[in-house]
């Protein structure tokens, strides 16, 4: 390997890259002054970063120069042996802080590839394994809403013609670059309406209806909401991949799940300096059990809503989608619990990193391949 990912076969004409980026773990090589000389796919994914940015450049540019992951590469190096860490901690302006157990193995100079030094690096990230148990942490969580489901229902429906009628009636008499914003009002009051009719939906474990949903008109939908409300003054930062399938899903409960998400950051925030992005991606290699039936789904769509808010207390973080628990004075702590349940029931995951200047919620989501699961 000299400075770019190398061409090489594994039989039969079978291209080793083609291997290598089917792994679901990240792996990396790096030469003897430790700048990467190959990655493969789900490397790309672990770092943020495309290939043509990664490759070339020194891995200090992307994990902190204190990590004991150099340590590991001249360890490697010296003793021409592999080494193996566990619970090794990994930090980066471009991923946070990720808890990893690594596989480093030096390239024995008699192969002859003319450059000395060489390592492949393989991680195994624990987020992964830790995924399947929050699954059913939130699964739970989610079910303590149930109770509340028919109250919530009732208590809702009620103002709801009221508040229609009288976007009507403004609709009527306002300047017509201002009609843009009665015609928001009334359709989110018959969206309301309508998840209020489905409320039954949270209090049973039957399947929800899915269809294809476009993800990213989901999350368009959500940036005008939110920006014409409690998010006017609000930085919007939107990094999508144009290229997704859709989601097989319920629009207006994912509609629901987001609004929830992007009204936390930006109460997480001022509207001085609050910043707020939305980003979708793909990421190969999760595979977990979805709610109902017991079928084996890939999540491979990848929705985040970031905020720069001072970060969520370390104390709150492993209930955080517990019901009733909150940093909000005065709120219930229902928001996330909700959310929780609505990516459960559409057979995903959620999960959060928080720091000071950093809180990420993550949801990992199905792909829709043609038929509704």
């Amino acid at each position: 390997m000299t400075g770019a990912p190398a061409r090489l076969t594994a039989g039969n004409d079978l291209p080793a890259e083609v291997i290598l980026n089917t792994l679901a773990q990240p792996l990396i090589v790096v030469d003897g002054d430790d700048r990467l000389i190959y990655v493969n796919q789900a490397a790309e994914q672990f770092f943020a970063t495309g290939a043509n940015a990664l490759l070339r450049r020194p891995l200090k540019n992307f994990v902190q120069a204190d990590s004991p992951l150099f340590g590991s590469l001249e360890q490697a190096r010296e003793s021409g042996h592999s080494l193996f860490g566990h619970e090794v901690a990994l930090a980066s302006p471009r991923f946070g802080q990720r808890l990893v157990s690594l596989s480093v193995t030096a390239i024995p100079d008699s192969l002859g590839y003319g450059v000395p030094g060489q390592v492949i690096v393989s991680f195994d990230e624990h987020s992964i394994a830790r995924k399947m148990g929050d699954q059913l942490v939130h699964r739970n969580a989610a079910r303590s809403v149930t109770a509340m489901a028919a109250i919530l229902a009732h208590e809702v429906k009620n103002p709801l013609s009221g508040i229609r009628g009288a976007a009507q009636l403004l609709e009527a008499s306002v300047a017509e670059a201002d009609q843009e914003l009665t015609r928001l009002i009334c359709s989110e009051a018959d969206r309301i309406v309508n998840l209020v009719n489905r409320m039954e939906m949270f209090s049973s474990d039957q399947p929800i209806e899915r269809d294809p949903v476009n993800i990213h008109e989901v999350l368009e939908y959500v940036r005008r909401v939110a920006q014409s409300g409690f998010a006017q003054g609000y930085r919007f930062i939107e990094r999508y991949d144009p290229s997704l399938p859709p989601v097989p899903g319920n629009r207006d409960m994912l509609i629901q799940a987001l609004l929830n998400l992007v009204k936390n950051a930006a109460e997480a925030t001022q509207p001085e300096g609050g910043e707020i992005a939305l980003t979708t991606r793909y990421k190969q290699g999760l595979r977990l059990t979805a709610p109902v039936g017991g079928d084996r789904l890939d999540l491979p769509l990848v929705v985040t809503v970031q905020d720069n808010g001072p970060g969520i207390p370390e104390e709150l973080r492993r209930h955080l989608f517990d019901p009733f628990v909150t940093t909000k004075p005065g709120g219930r702590g229902l928001g996330l619990a909700l959310v929780a349940k609505v990516v459960s029931d559409h057979g995903g995951v959620i999960e959060c990193d928080s720091e000071p200047g950093r809180t990420l919620f993550r949801l990992l989501l199905p792909l829709y391949r043609g038929e509704t699961p």
